[in-house]
């Protein structure tokens, strides 16, 4: 979904998805690692978005073709954050297409942000709906689920009210965290089955491992909660 100047917003197709009949998505192309069952993984990425280009050229909206700016890493990311975007993906041209996470690709960021896992929700106050808080973690390398804060900031009333359908049926007992909330944090909290993943804006991370003002960005349907790992932000040069 892009906003009025054109930039993608993530928080816009959020709200979208409750309505995609009455909503004007586009789909930007990226990568071509098939093309009529020739398999193109193993082809130089500049050689894949080549034949991308040509494939794609006077199709138009809504199926657009993903540019790309070679080098200048450093000025276009200043110009994308001076702009408002979240940031930009780095790639290497040479790369072949691999199905998991490379040095080769890499997300640089103008404001942090992290998938987080969903593993409880606080009572709301005051004239607040559905709930205050969601309860936040991320998993360890040793497998364990890391209590890592709460969000309660970045919502609306549908928002609310489509995440607090999502998360009454996973109710359950016991929290899953392997450090769960204590006394007055932990007060009023219902801890569901950890399966929900949030994306969350944040400025940092604690000394404790807790996220410092964190915002509510959305929900994501094609994260596995498993996969949900503490990210380390990439630095890169001109």
């Amino acid at each position: 979904m892009l906003d009025a100047r054109g930039r993608s917003h993530f928080q816009l197709m959020q709200n979208a998805m409750a309505h995609p009949a009455r909503s004007h998505f586009v789909y930007y192309a990226f990568d071509l690692p098939y093309l009529d069952g020739q398999d193109l993984r193993r082809v130089p990425l500049h050689q894949r978005k080549r034949r991308l280009e040509t494939l794609l050229a006077g199709v138009g909206d809504p199926l657009l073709y993903s540019g790309h700016i070679e080098g200048q890493v450093a000025d276009v990311l200043e110009t994308a954050c001076k702009a408002g975007l979240e940031g930009v993906v780095a790639k290497a041209a040479d790369s072949v297409y691999t199905e998991e996470r490379t040095k080769t690709w890499l997300k640089v960021k103008c404001v942090r942000r992290q998938e987080m896992v969903v593993g409880g929700y606080s009572e709301p106050g005051g004239s607040r709906i559905a709930f205050g808080a969601l309860f936040l973690g991320v998993y360890q390398p040793d497998g364990r689920l890391r209590y890592s804060g709460k969000v309660g900031t970045g919502f609306n009333e549908a928002s609310l009210q489509a995440v607090y359908r999502k998360l009454k049926p996973l109710e359950t007992t016991r929290p899953a965290f392997a450090n769960p909330p204590k006394g007055a944090e932990a007060r009023g909290a219902h801890w569901v089955k950890p399966e929900l993943v949030a994306e969350i804006a944040f400025t940092e991370w604690t000394d404790e491992g807790t996220l410092r003002h964190p915002s509510f960005q959305g929900l994501r349907e094609d994260k596995k909660a498993r996969d949900v790992v503490r990210e380390t932000p990439a630095e890169l040069g001109a």
